[in-house]
């Protein structure tokens, strides 16, 4: 396969990446045909798969206006993915021209169009670290030179943790996170739940990731809502992505399909 231009040396473009297929089912064009046969293949065992990237990330949408609204100034997007229309910093800085954002990606791909979104914007930054480094991420000079960790953050972890094994001790390291955050500060999550699935088509969703840079680790809703510890969750708590504040009744309406639950919980104080 030709390298295009866009894609840094560094990437396996043989190998299906998440990020990519997340891109495919958004329709973006930031994709290799190898991330699109296994994106088909995720399609045909979970024929809900475009809907739930596009409900996951209409959750986003009503997540941050319900931070900004609430006072918070300060997003860090951790598995932000390749950007497409309805960024988090989109969607903050309209509402709130002050909100700063520091988006952090392992997919080089991700980060490097993250930054050419994003030049220019004083307010935002992007840089390549992985979630299971924390402390790395929360002392990298770009979040540094951004936040005040004297002030409410909103950490952003959507369509994330599910590539992240509980061998990797996950609500580990949500504490390690949680233990810098003042205050007032939140954890936004969300990732696919098989509440409601059969065996087979759970098994079938996972065997499609063996394939990928990540694989797929489905949980229910009560495991979900224990990923939440230390944190207060805000109404309606863990939920079928569609049925978190939506914009009205119909959105919510069939939420199951949407595959993805999520919630918003709220540290302290």
């Amino acid at each position: 396969m030709e390298r295009p231009n866009w894609a840094p040396e560094s990437i396996d473009i043989e190998r299906p990446s998440v990020a990519r297929m997340y891109d495919y089912y958004l329709g973006g064009s930031h994709n290799f045909a190898v991330d699109r046969a296994a994106a088909q293949a995720m399609i045909a065992a979970v024929p809900e798969a475009p809907l739930m990237a596009h409900a996951n990330r209409a959750f986003l949408r009503r997540a941050v206006h319900h931070l900004v609204g609430s006072g918070v100034r300060q997003f860090l997007d951790i598995g932000s993915g390749i950007p497409t229309v309805g960024n988090v910093h989109e969607i903050a800085q309209q509402a709130a021209p002050d909100a700063r954002v520091v988006y952090v990606d392992v997919d080089p791909v991700a980060v490097a169009h993250s930054r050419e979104i994003l030049a220019g914007n004083d307010g935002a930054t992007v840089f390549q670290e992985d979630l299971r480094n924390p402390e790395k991420i929360l002392e990298h000079p770009e979040v540094r030179r951004l936040f005040d960790f004297d002030q409410p953050v909103a950490v952003m972890l959507l369509a994330v943790l599910h590539f992240v094994p509980d061998s990797d001790d996950p609500v580990g390291l949500l504490r390690r996170i949680r233990e810098r955050l003042a205050p007032g500060s939140y954890l936004v999550l969300s990732q696919a739940s098989d509440d409601g699935r059969t065996v087979e088509e759970r098994s079938d969703a996972e065997r499609v990731y063996q394939s990928t840079d990540s694989q797929l680790v489905i949980r229910n809703r009560t495991e979900l809502t224990a990923l939440f510890d230390g944190f207060d969750l805000v109404e309606p708590g863990v939920v079928w992505v569609p049925q978190w504040r939506p914009d009205s009744p119909e959105d919510a309406a069939e939420a199951e399909r949407a595959v993805f639950m999520g919630g918003v919980g709220r540290f302290g104080g």
